[in-house]
């Protein structure tokens, strides 16, 4: 053997085999730990393949049937060797989501990173405490009354939009999510960033592109070889990814770039809230989140960087728009095949606007009651994030079983919904559970379409809002029937939980 080769050895003798023994000892110790906890997927790849060879659809049921096979409300399913603890009763939620410690969000926030960077999603520790305090005044309830006008805006905008669609398709059904995808878009970037981009006149790569990567970031998930980023880079999929990541950082500089060069024209005139991203509450001003940050960074030590401004404008971008859009689908689509609770909306529409024409008031929104029930049932049986995650910052004890540090807690928000422990006939829409007499002995945390505890949506009174804007605007004007039942259509996790084939309505005027 010469001399070459017996460096290699040597070297892989002192690397290798150490390393490979410390992989070992360490996963003996983590399943050790983990043995009283019932789980399923062999090692050493887990579920990876069973899974990633099925549809998104075909996951969401596989996670649906290990919540009515597990009924003592957690198991592990692993993916190659990373454990994921999933807890989905309220009870055990309760344990963790208040928590003040473990709030670092767990894999795969992680793989979103290269395009959501360090935001207020990703964000941990100092940086996301700081980032929470500054943000937090700008989706202050007392400033829904300006964001309320623009929501109703872009609500008419949409009504325009819809029947210029119906009338070239008389007759045929139309597939709402792109429009309520636009609609959203529009709003969050005049109200948060004070920015019009005319999402609704005019094409935009944005939300498709979103949605893509949306499904890249799902897919690389359930193949661990792909977890890395240098050999995630290499592959197809990888740059398929990045391209994406390409339009949609464009798009979020282009939005940044506008608002700097509009607070640089600023002059000593009087300046209207859309010239200056301010609005007037009684003798204060609050501004819109993209001028909190800029502020910040013109008087700032050390402000944040070019990339760290864009990955909270990105953050705020996807969360604010792409949630909302989905809610507003599956509520459509839930009126749509269910007509009697559609019957009652119209009803109440009725009583409320009466013969008016002009657009929706944020106190006449607050007078929807039933409208407000149907979209709380909505978002139980379709929250706009079915699942979230915590790494654990230290040991959690649940019931007899001790969660160790470091491992992913998986807080399954959509198998919470749909617990028939919880919810009788889980898959029933029922508004009528958010009666208050049927909701004063419920868990706290049965119900959490918005998260809960400190790192709960910021933005949750906001999207209620918007919701019932957009609705209410829809509402007004047409009857809506679904094409396909709830039985039928395709949805999955797909990090949203929106759907994966097209959703049909038919609008009939009123």
């Amino acid at each position: 053997m010469d001399l070459i080769s017996l460096i290699l050895c040597a070297l892989f003798v002192l690397l290798i085999i150490p390393a490979i023994i410390s992989i070992v000892r360490d996963q003996y110790v983590l399943r050790r730990k983990l043995k009283n906890i019932p789980q399923i997927g062999r090692f050493p790849f887990g579920m990876a393949f069973e899974l990633m060879r099925q549809t998104d659809y075909g996951r969401k049921e596989w996670i649906h049937q290990c919540m009515l096979r597990f009924k003592e409300g957690i198991f592990i399913f692993w993916i190659g060797m990373k454990p994921f603890i999933t807890i989905y009763k309220p009870e055990l939620l309760e344990i963790i989501l208040p928590s003040t410690v473990n709030i670092e969000k767990g894999f795969p926030y992680h793989l979103m990173e290269t395009w959501l960077g360090k935001g207020l999603l990703t964000s941990t520790g100092k940086q996301w405490n700081h980032d929470r305090k500054l943000i937090g005044p700008t989706f202050h309830f007392s400033i829904l009354d300006q964001f309320g006008v623009i929501m109703s805006e872009k609500a008419e905008i949409l009504t325009k939009c819809l029947e210029r669609e119906i009338a070239k398709k008389p007759g045929k059904a139309i597939n709402i999510f792109p429009f309520a995808s636009n609609a959203a878009l529009d709003v969050i970037c005049e109200t948060a960033m004070g920015v019009d981009v005319h999402a609704q006149e005019f094409e935009t790569e944005y939300t498709t592109t979103i949605h893509r990567s949306s499904k890249l970031i799902v897919d690389r998930f359930f193949r661990p070889w792909l977890w890395s980023d240098w050999l995630y880079n290499l592959v197809p999929s990888g740059r398929k990814y990045h391209s994406g990541l390409n339009i949609v950082h464009k798009f979020t500089k282009e939005v940044i770039r506008k608002r700097k060069i509009a607070r640089q024209s600023r002059n000593g005139t009087a300046k209207s809230e859309n010239e200056d991203g301010e609005f007037d509450i009684g003798k204060r001003k609050r501004k819109a989140f993209l001028d909190l940050l800029l502020d910040q960074n013109e008087k700032d030590e050390t402000p944040l960087t070019d990339d760290e401004l864009r990955a909270q404008v990105d953050t705020f971008m996807f969360a604010g728009h792409d949630t909302t859009a989905i809610a507003i689908t599956w509520t459509l689509f839930l009126l749509g095949n269910n007509l009697e609770h559609q019957e009652k909306v119209h009803e109440e529409l009725e009583e409320v606007f009466k013969d008016s024409k002009t657009p929706a008031s944020v106190k006449e929104l607050s007078q929807l009651m039933y409208l407000d029930r149907i979209i709380k049932e909505t978002l139980r049986l379709f929250p706009s994030v079915p699942m979230i995650s915590r790494k654990l910052t230290e040991d959690v004890k649940i019931d007899d079983y001790t969660l160790p540090k470091g491992a992913t807690v998986i807080l399954g928000i959509a198998l919470t919904h749909l617990n028939p422990e919880v919810w009788p006939d889980p898959k029933k829409f029922d508004p009528d559970r958010f009666l208050p007499d049927n909701s004063k002995h419920r868990n706290a945390y049965a119900y959490i379409p918005f998260s809960a505890g400190p790192r709960n949506c910021i933005g949750q009174k906001f999207a209620l809002l918007e919701e019932k804007a957009i609705l209410t605007a829809i509402l007004r004007k047409w009857r809506v029937k679904s094409v396909k039942a709830m039985d039928t259509v395709q949805y999955g996790f797909i990090i949203t939980y929106q759907p994966i084939e097209e959703i049909f309505i038919h609008f009939t005027p009123k």
